[in-house]
This record gives structure tokens, sequence and C-alpha cells, in this order.
């Protein structure tokens, strides 16, 4: 049976901000995004997860696209990376092992406009085995486990898992009928919290099920699922360092990003209508998101 993600379920978790408070108390995300031609996916992510609050953001992207993303995001730092045809090198991962073990980064989102081409997958494949912390794996990195398989992939971090039901797809020879039975297999198969985005979008960590109540024909356009991603990120960042980088936080952080997410595109359909709204303009309508499951 399904629990369904409500303003109700959500307002236990819903965090406040100390008045003596810094960044750091709000968790640092390392982004790892973006490729020739799909900067706009870094961007996206990056400003959403600085909209749901966290305390620093990092995009490490490839090194030809990094003036660009940087322009775009002044409030995110960047983390050039090797690169070759403006999508990440193999030798990329070694620097961000090296980024993480002097900065300490707290989480990472993996994915949103990465690419699948040259060597983009065994770039994601060094990360998951190897960048020992909380991560959100998303879009391209999510094709490129599908490619490559789960192979030597870390198992004992905590991950939160995004596909839509393509991406979802290209894991299975024969795809489930189901929702749930697909969620069910993929976590069994990779562990972590699992979401399968799309109407009633379902989340599971293996035992519980919960299913989204918001969103909307809104969200049916490009870079949506970059922004969903990017929320994600942001609130883990703070529930994690508030709570603990644990499958608990991991679920609740998933299940606020995709109300949150669905909620912001109701309200962006209220004002421009479902056809009109673009993704850039969701993370607009997320104070008042913030504040209908505080009051509601």
């Amino acid at each position: 049976m399904n629990t369904n993600i409500t303003a109700e379920y959500l307002r236990p978790f819903l965090l406040t901000r100390k008045k003596n408070s810094h960044k750091g108390d709000y968790g640092r995300a390392l982004i790892i995004a973006g490729s020739r031609g799909m900067t706009g996916a870094a961007v996206l992510a990056a400003r959403a997860a600085l909209k749901a609050g966290a305390g620093l953001v990092t995009v490490a992207c490839p090194d030809s696209e990094q003036p660009v993303i940087a322009g775009a995001v002044p409030e995110a730092m960047t983390l050039p990376l090797p690169s070759v045809d403006g999508v990440v090198s193999l030798k990329a991962a070694g620097k961000i092992l090296a980024f993480q073990k002097d900065k300490k980064y707290d989480i990472c989102l993996i994915g949103p406009g990465l690419s699948i081409k040259g060597e983009a997958p065994d770039f994601v494949r060094a990360i998951l085995k190897d960048l020992n912390i909380p991560a959100v794996v998303d879009a391209d990195a999510l094709n490129a486990l599908s490619r490559r398989g789960a192979g030597a992939m870390e198992q004992g971090t905590v991950r939160i898992f995004t596909p839509h039901a393509g991406e979802a797809s290209r894991f299975f020879k024969t795809v489930p009928r189901e929702k749930r039975q697909t969620l069910q297999k993929l976590q069994a198969r990779f562990g972590g919290v699992w979401l399968l985005k799309g109407p009633g979008t379902l989340i599971t960590d293996g035992r519980k099920f919960l299913r989204n109540t918001t969103g909307g024909p809104a969200l049916a356009k490009g870079g949506a699922g970059d922004v969903l991603a990017g929320l994600i990120t942001g609130l883990w960042a703070q529930a994690g360092r508030s709570n603990g980088f644990t499958p608990a936080t991991a679920l609740r952080s998933a299940a606020m990003g995709v109300y949150l997410h669905g909620l912001c595109g109701d309200l962006a359909a209220e004002s421009f209508t479902s056809r009109c709204v673009l993704a850039g303009e969701l993370v607009k309508f997320l104070p008042a998101a913030f504040r209908k499951i505080r009051h509601i």
C-alpha cells in the first residue's frame, strides 16, 4: 500500500533556519554536471540546490564549459574538469577525488547534462566507486549505470536514484508493467532510495512506498528533471547536516523534493498556464511552495 505525500506528511520534516548559523550548517553540495550543448542542466540543478537552501554549491564541469556555467550561476563556485570535445574525461575522476579529500563536501549530485559520449560512462563508474559520500544519481549517470552495470560501485554509501520511465527501462531486458515492481527490482539490485518520475511519482527505500500528489503537465518540459535533482540535493544537504546522511533522511528529502517540485509546477501553471511554464521558472515559486507546506 502506498502512502500519499502531502503537506501534512511533510510538515514534521521541514527544517527551520537558526538565527545563529552559517553556510556550513546547511550543507556543502558538489554537483557534477554539464557538457557541451547541455550546460543548462548544470545551471538549473545548481540554482535549484541553492534555492532549496544548501549552504554552499560547487559545480564540477568540463573545463571548456566552465565559463558558461560560472557566468550563469554566480552564487555557485565551479571546478573545471579535464575534458575532450566538451565531455568529461576519465582522468577528471582523479581531480574530483583530490578536491573532495581537501574540501570534504557533504553530498554530491551526478548526472544532469553529463553526456554518455566518450569516457563519461567510465568516469561515472569511477566516481560512484571511489567518491564515498552520499549521492543523488540522475540523468546521464543513470544512463551510464544501465550501460555498464553497478560493477564495483561502493555499496555502503547512501544514494538517491531519480530515473524517469525511459531511464528506468534501460536497466531491464523486459520492463515490469507496474511502477511498484520496477522500483522494487531496482532497489533490490542497487540499494538506496529510488523514485520513478512521472504522474504520481513513486518513491521507495525498499520498505515504504510513497506516492506524490502534486504536479501536472506544466512539468512536461526539458530541464524540469534537472530542477528536481537540484532540489533533492539541496534539501538532503540540509537534512543530512541536521540529522545525518541516512536512508531515512534520503527518503524524506526525496519526498520533500518531488512534492515541492510538483507544487511549484502547479503554482507556476496558475500564473502562466501549464503550456507556458519554463523549467527555470519553477524555483521562483519555491518560497510559496514552502509556505504552503508550513501553513496548509
